[in-house]
């Protein structure tokens, strides 16, 4: 039996539903896509990727929020 990670094919769904031109998408397109991209996060989250991720952003948002005072 072939085990598919979730993870994996939630992300090749994101790509290639961003991969489609903006203006071919309705409104429900674009909220399942925001719902879909929400629950990859979901996943990624608690994975050492996920908080590697987590932890790069945090360093990011700390330097812009220094170098604006």
């Amino acid at each position: 039996m072939l085990t598919v990670n979730v993870t994996l094919l939630l992300a090749a769904i994101v790509f290639f539903r961003l991969r489609r031109r903006t203006e071919a998408r309705s409104r429900f397109d674009e909220k399942l896509t925001v719902v879909i991209v929400l629950a990859l996060g979901v996943l990624i989250a608690p994975t050492p990727a996920g908080q590697g991720i987590l932890n790069i952003l945090g360093q990011l948002a700390s330097g812009v929020t220094q170098a604006s005072r």
